[in-house]
C-alpha cells in the first residue's frame, strides 16, 4: 500500500511539473501541443482544421473528353506487405482505402470512380503532392527573373540566416533535399516516433512557420552532402518568394497556374495560423482530384496549355529528369530507392527500362500525380490511407502498360 501510495504521488508531482511546464510555454507553444494532441495523427480532413487562403478558377473551363467504352485493364497484380494480390481496378480501390481514382489517356478519361462516400466535387488534401506545385512556382519566378539562379545562396533572400553555418546553402540544396539542415525525427524504444520535439509535427502543426523556419540551425550532415526529405526547405522556400514576387504562394499560384489552365473548382491553400498566414508550402494545396490531373497535363505537356507557356518547358525538363551525376546517400525514404524511385526539385520519379522514366508527385496517405510520358498518361489516385499497398505506382505503372 504504502508502494502505491509513492507511486501515486510520484506521478502526481510529474503531472504538476508538466503543467507548471506548458503554463511558461509561449502561446505558440501551447497552440502547437494542443494541436499535435488533438489532431494528431494527421489525415485527409485537414483541411477543415487549418484556415487557409482561396485559390479562385476562371472561366473557360477545361474538360477533358470521356470514353465511351468502359476501361478494361483486367486483373493488376500488385503487393501488400510483400504478399502478391490481385484484383480489378474497382475492387483494388475499394478494398484499399481509395477516395479518387482517374486514369487518362490523349486526354480522354478512360476511368474515373469515387471511393467511401467521395465524389468529383470532393475536396482532397494534397500533403506532400503541394510540394511540385511549389516546385512549378519556383520555375515562374526563375523565368520572370523574380529569382536570380539556382546557385543564388539562400541568405541573398534570408540575411536572417547569415553565420549560422549555412552561408553555403543554396537554392538547388532546397530543392533536392541537400540542405544540411537539422531535421531531427524523435526515437522511442529505437524506432523512429513522432514525439512532440520532431521536427516534422512541428513543421506541419506550428502556428508560427516563418518564425520557426527562419530559426533553422545545421545538423550533422554537410550542405550538399545527403539526401534528407525535409519540410523546412519549401516553407523557406515560401518565405523566399514570398518575398521576391510580391505575393504569397498562394495569390501566386491562383495568377499563374490556377487561373491560366482552365480549373474546374477553386481550391485553396492551409496557412499555419490566422494571425501569421503563413502558406504550408509543404502541404497545404486542397482540391478536387480532377483538377489535380489537370496539373498533371500541364507538366506532360511540357508545361504547355493549349498553345500557352505557363511553366517553363526547360523547369519541367529539369525538374522531373533523373540526374546521373547525384550519388548522395539517401537517410531517409530510403524504400522509395529500392523501388527505382529517384528525386528532383521536389517531384518524384521512377526509373523504367530503356532509359525512360515516369514522373510523380506523391503525398502523404497515398496522394499521387502519376504522368507516364511515353504514352501520354496521366493517373490521379487519393487516399483515406495507402491502404496497406506497398507501392502504388507498381499499379499505375501495370494499368498504364496494359493501355
Amino acid at each position: 500500500m504504502k508502494l502505491r501510495k509513492i507511486f501515486l504521488y510520484v506521478i502526481l508531482v510529474m503531472a504538476l511539473l508538466s503543467a507548471i511546464r506548458v503554463l511558461t510555454l509561449s502561446s505558440d507553444e501551447r497552440i502547437y501541443l494542443k494541436r499535435f494532441f488533438l489532431w494528431n495523427v494527421s489525415d485527409i480532413d485537414d483541411h477543415k482544421k487549418f484556415p487557409s487562403i482561396e485559390i479562385k478558377n476562371e472561366p473557360p473551363v477545361f474538360h477533358f473528353k470521356k470514353s465511351g467504352v468502359p476501361m478494361d485493364v483486367g486483373a493488376i497484380e500488385y503487393t501488400v506487405k510483400g504478399e502478391k494480390k490481385s484484383a480489378d481496378i474497382a475492387e483494388l480501390n475499394r478494398r484499399h482505402n481509395s477516395t479518387a481514382f482517374i486514369v487518362i489517356k490523349d486526354d480522354v478519361i478512360l476511368y474515373e470512380e469515387y471511393f467511401n462516400g467521395y465524389s468529383r466535387d470532393s475536396i482532397n488534401t494534397s500533403f506532400s503532392t503541394a510540394k511540385s506545385f511549389s516546385s512549378a512556382l519556383v520555375g515562374i519566378a526563375l523565368a520572370e527573373g523574380k529569382l536570380g539562379n539556382l546557385a543564388d545562396p539562400v541568405v541573398k533572400y534570408l540575411p536572417e540566416l547569415k553565420e549560422r553555418g549555412l552561408d553555403g546553402l543554396t537554392l538547388r540544396h532546397l530543392l533536392v533535399m541537400g540542405s544540411g539542415i537539422r531535421y531531427e525525427a524523435g526515437r522511442l524504444l529505437g524506432m523512429q516516433v513522432d514525439l512532440p520535439g520532431s521536427d516534422m509535427p512541428r513543421v506541419y502543426y506550428h502556428p508560427d512557420l516563418r518564425s520557426l523556419a527562419l530559426a533553422v540551425s545545421p545538423g550533422d550532415q554537410a550542405v550538399g552532402e545527403h539526401f534528407y526529405y525535409n519540410d523546412y526547405h519549401p516553407v523557406l522556400m515560401g518565405i523566399i518568394l514570398e518575398r521576391t514576387v510580391g505575393s504569397n504562394a498562394a495569390r501566386y499560384l491562383e495568377e499563374k497556374i490556377w487561373k491560366k489552365i482552365g480549373m474546374e473548382y477553386p481550391a485553396s491553400w492551409s496557412v499555419d495560423s490566422e494571425r501569421n498566414g503563413t502558406v504550408k508550402m509543404e502541404s497545404g494545396i486542397n482540391a478536387r482530384a480532377i483538377d489535380f490531373a489537370r496539373f498533371g497535363r500541364l507538366y506532360l505537356n511540357g508545361g504547355k496549355w493549349n498553345g500557352r507557356q505557363v511553366v517553363p518547358k526547360k523547369w519541367v525538363i529539369e525538374s522531373t529528369a533523373p540526374d546521373p551525376s547525384d550519388r548522395r546517400e539517401w537517410l531517409n525514404h530510403q524504400k522509395y530507392r529500392e523501388y527505382g524511385a529517384f528525386y528532383k526539385y521536389w517531384w518524384w520519379g521512377v526509373h523504367r527500362a530503356h532509359g525512360r522514366y515516369d514522373s510523380m508527385a506523391i503525398g502523404h496517405l497515398g496522394q499521387y500525380i502519376f504522368i507516364r510520358p511515353d504514352k501520354k498518361i496521366i493517373i490521379v489516385r487519393n487516399g483515406i490511407d495507402r491502404g496497406g499497398v506497398d507501392w502504388w505506382p507498381e499499379i499505375f505503372q501495370r494499368v498504364a502498360d496494359r493501355l
